[in-house]
C-alpha cells in the first residue's frame, strides 16, 4: 500500500463489542500484532461510548463490524478486517477476498457470522477467552491456566 493511501486510512478506529468473546479475541490478537499502532480499538458497549459520533445507533454498530478510517470514511463488514489485517502486516492473507466471486462469498459468510455472532460467542466464548492474549503495557501473553 502506498504511503499516501495509508495516511488516509490509518489510524483506523476499529469498533467492537466488548461483551463478545470472539470479538475480544480478534481485538487482542490485532492489538498484539499492531507494532506500528495503526489501529485504535473502541468498545461500542463501553458506558461512555457515543454512537452518534459515527452517524449510527449502537444497535447498528453491534449488528455489523464497523470502522472509521483516518479520513473519516466509514467502512463495514469484511473490509474492516481487510484493513486491520493490512495494518498489522498480514494484508496478503486476506487479499484474495477482494477477488470477484470470492468477495461475494466472503460477504455472504460474514453476514451469516454476524447474524449468529452473539449465540456463537455464548456457545464458544469459553474457548475464545482461554485463547485470548492478555495485554498490559504493550506486552501480550496467553492467560495462565
Amino acid at each position: 500500500m502506498n504511503p499516501n493511501a495509508m495516511k488516509s486510512i490509518y489510524p483506523l478506529e476499529f469498533l467492537y463489542d466488548g461483551y463478545c468473546a470472539i470479538c475480544c479475541f480478534d481485538v487482542a490478537n490485532f492489538r498484539r500484532r499492531d507494532t506500528h499502532q495503526r489501529l485504535r480499538f473502541i468498545d461500542v458497549t463501553a458506558p461512555d461510548f457515543d454512537a452518534s459520533v459515527y452517524g449510527r445507533t449502537q444497535e447498528e454498530l453491534l449488528a455489523r463490524m464497523t470502522a472509521r478510517r483516518a479520513d473519516g470514511v466509514i467502512v463495514e463488514g469484511p473490509e474492516v478486517f481487510r484493513l486491520a489485517f493490512a495494518a498489522v502486516g498480514l494484508g496478503w492473507l486476506v487479499a484474495p477476498t477482494r477477488l470477484p466471486g470470492l468477495s461475494w462469498l466472503t460477504e455472504c459468510a460474514y453476514t451469516l457470522f454476524a447474524r449468529h455472532r452473539v449465540s456463537l460467542s455464548r456457545r464458544f466464548g469459553g474457548i475464545f477467552r482461554r485463547l485470548t492474549p492478555e495485554c498490559e503495557d504493550g506486552v501480550c501473553h496467553l492467560p495462565q491456566r
